[in-house]
């Protein structure tokens, strides 16, 4: 059978706003797609991958009825549902010789279910759990002209019925799924992340787990209760992947797991085997600040890892712990201060419009930012998508809006009794400008600078930082929460 799976297109002005947008801009792999494709191509089907951020609707279209798929997978995120639904309905009166089955997975999808199907008409099924067996049983089913009962993680149609079948249980063994598929890209160097934050094109994105046992109220995980908490991918399967991604080209890897340090052995162990192998490339990745000491940060900047995101979220202690963040402001300050004497450039995440954060929880959280110095800070919109713990429990927190082109971490997609959507945008205004406009920062920045990449990523934040200036409601958006 052939396949196409899809995201739909999209421009960066819908999320970031257009005066700031080049300092924010990104474009990350699509693992999820690409691991489903692996597996899609692995069994045997032909698949075609049409990526919705480098083309328009109409080529996406065009290039449909040239493949002329059997079956569409579309991903969706919350904010992209309304672009998955709108395309899902061109596809089904695109004239298509034969009507393609139309199935949705993702984050949105995954999280409401059903009620994709009920939202939309031209979509035949929702994936709503990890998409790599799911999607091949799928097909393979279709193939033989027979019907999805009874193929685990999937809601489908069935005689004007919606049927839901059991959920599939989690992948435990990822060692057995096919690398994803990153000859399906294209040109990989279209793949970059924001500017600054990535030293070697093109930047390849990798996890070597899966899942968290974290019970952050904001977060996202299939794992709702965490009863599996983190899956293991072996050392010797990250490695191969690793070297297959440098005979591909690439010079840098994300990793993108949610903390690579949360088997402290394990990620030790990957350190001192890229060292041990000499493979030539660097990469940055992801950590929670009480999982990291000098020996791991060292081992990892030995090992040609050159910069680290540990997320702060805020420099208030009971904002911290009324999103069940787990860890303290000790924490954060001695991570990012241990991160930076071994040589590692920080990225520090903060977020405003936590539940119960009032607008001087805020402002301390600000000149906290100032007070660790990271190398790099952003400060998002709190966003809770849909089967998270806030989500769900609205009426604990605050307000949500109804507007999903707010669920961007740009939008105030939540509000809390404690702040308003205003206050929201002005404190992530200040933030930026505060933290950015200071002179030992800004010094320190251009002494820093070394190549032309750097002074091209200079320059687009410093297009954002005039912009910030002159614009008093840079990050403001219609109202839409209640």
């Amino acid at each position: 059978m052939k396949c196409a799976l899809i995201i739909p297109a999209w421009i960066p002005e819908e999320i970031f706003p257009s005066k700031v947008a080049g300092s924010q801009m990104n474009y990350w792999q699509p693992l999820g797609t690409l691991y489903v494709a692996g597996a899609v191509l692995k069994a045997g089907h032909k698949v075609k991958f049409l990526n919705g951020a480098f083309m328009t609707h109409a080529e996406i279209m065009r290039e449909l009825s040239l493949f002329r798929p059997d079956i569409v997978g579309i991903y969706s995120t919350t904010f992209g549902w309304k672009k998955a639904v709108f395309t899902a309905s061109e596809i089904r009166r695109g004239g298509f010789k034969t009507r393609p089955f139309i199935a949705v997975g993702g984050p949105y999808p995954i999280a409401v279910q059903e009620k994709c199907l009920n939202d939309s008409p031209d979509i035949d099924a929702v994936v709503t759990g990890e998409g790599e067996i799911t999607m091949v049983e799928i097909m393979d089913r279709l193939s033989q002209g027979k019907s999805l009962d009874g193929v685990e993680g999937v809601v489908f149609r069935k005689d004007g019925d919606i049927i839901k079948n059991p959920a599939r249980s989690l992948i435990t063994d990822l060692d057995s799924l096919p690398f994803p598929a990153r000859e399906l890209l294209g040109n990989a160097i279209d793949y970059i992340p924001p500017p600054a934050t990535y030293k070697r094109k093109p930047v390849a994105v990798m996890i070597t787990s899966r899942g968290c046992n974290r019970k952050c109220i904001y977060c996202f995980q299939i794992d709702k209760n965490r009863e599996l908490g983190v899956r293991f991918r072996s050392v010797g399967n990250v490695m191969e992947e690793i070297e297959l991604c440098l005979r591909q080209g690439y010079g840098e890897i994300k990793f993108l797991d949610d903390t690579l340090a949360a088997d402290y052995d394990r990620a030790m162990q990957i350190a001192k085997e890229i060292k041990r192998r000499k493979l030539n490339f660097t990469w940055f990745a992801s950590a929670c600040v009480h999982q990291v000491d000098k020996p791991l940060l060292k081992a990892f900047k030995d090992a040609g890892c050159w910069a680290i995101l540990m997320g702060a979220e805020s420099g208030v202690q009971k904002n911290l712990n009324a999103v069940r963040k787990g860890t303290t402001i000790e924490q954060i300050r001695k991570a990012v201060k241990t991160a930076k004497e071994t040589g590692l450039t920080v990225h520090t995440p903060f977020l405003v419009g936590l539940p119960g954060q009032t607008f001087e929880d805020g402002l301390k959280t600000i000149e906290f930012a100032c007070e660790i110095d990271p190398d790099i800070v952003s400060f998002h919109a709190l966003t809770p998508f849909p089967g998270t713990e806030l989500y769900d429990n609205i009426e604990k927190y605050g307000a949500m809006s109804n507007d999903l082109s707010d669920f961007t971490y740009q939008g105030a997609a939540f509000i809390p009794y404690t702040l308003t959507r205003e206050e929201i945008a002005l404190l992530r205004q200040l933030g930026y400008k505060k933290f950015y406009s200071r002179p030992g920062y800004v010094i320190k920045k251009v002494l820093a600078m070394r190549n032309i990449n750097d002074m091209k990523a200079a320059m687009k934040g410093a297009k954002s930082m005039f912009w910030l200036w002159l614009k008093s409601d840079i990050f403001r958006r219609g109202e839409s929460a209640g």
